[in-house]
């Protein structure tokens, strides 16, 4: 017979606050919460555009769910800080701790970087909302005449002043706000002591991500016709399936390591 634990009654409440929130996003998406976003995928892919994801520290999860996996959409690209040590010229020690992510200058070169196209949408995670990459990305994209959706905590980012120069939060930027239901700190459990563990961000955030993908999968074949969804590269046919859809949007999609 199990006996139960301290440990046990954490999993148990780390997974009523999980399972609570996914419940409340899938309800809000049931509603039509994320209608207006998927419309917005759809439309730059029917344009023949691609799907631009973005995020920091944590947050590029969210962008690996959007761009370049199973079961997701071919004309997705991940923008990455690395990329201005990889393809720009900023120096590798940049990548040490968090003042890149928090510099607001550095925007200008990682736009200029990547492949961005004229009718892309850009989809843009980030718990916080406030630092300073983040918001200056999103301006520049709206900038250039391209959307932005964000994902972002609503109960966090208007707890914490914005880090960019224009004092705005990413969600002042975007033309659709998604709220990853995170709380003020992400942290959803108080162990004695008063420290607080369990963050929730990731895991609302890669759902988030899926709803968007099949909202957007979805809505392109219910005109008659087939979405541009890779397959497993583990199946067999997996790398000629994939292949031969990455190729229409040559130069477009990076799938870097």
């Amino acid at each position: 017979m199990s006996v139960s634990t301290p440990t046990s009654d954490l999993v148990r409440a780390y997974t009523r606050e999980v399972t609570s929130r996914i419940q409340e996003l899938s309800g809000q998406a049931m509603s039509g919460s994320l209608d207006d976003a998927i419309e917005l995928l759809k439309s730059a892919i029917d344009k023949g555009g691609v799907i631009q994801a973005f995020g920091t520290g944590h947050s590029e999860a969210f962008a690996m769910e959007i761009a370049g996996r199973a079961g997701g959409l071919i004309p997705t690209n991940r923008i990455a800080l690395r990329d201005v040590v990889l393809r720009g010229t900023y120096d590798v020690e940049v990548l040490t701790g968090s003042s890149l992510e928090r510099n607001p200058s550095v925007v200008n070169e990682l736009f200029a970087l990547s492949p961005v196209g004229p009718e892309d949408v850009f989809v843009i995670a980030s718990n916080s909302g406030v630092n300073g990459s983040i918001v200056g990305l999103a301006l520049l994209a709206k900038e250039k005449g391209h959307k932005v959706i964000a994902v972002t905590s609503m109960a966090h980012t208007l707890k914490v002043e914005p880090k960019h120069p224009s004092g705005k939060r990413l969600c002042d930027v975007a033309d659709v706000v998604i709220d990853n239901t995170a709380p003020f700190g992400d942290a959803v459990l108080e162990l004695p002591g008063g420290i607080d563990v369990g963050a929730v961000s990731s895991i609302t955030a890669a759902f988030i991500a899926q709803l968007l993908t099949i909202g957007t999968a979805n809505r392109i074949a219910e005109e008659g016709k087939k979405p541009p969804v890779y397959i497993s590269a583990n199946i067999p046919g997996g790398d000629e399936h994939n292949h031969a859809l990455e190729d229409l949007y040559k130069d477009r999609i990076r799938r870097d390591a």
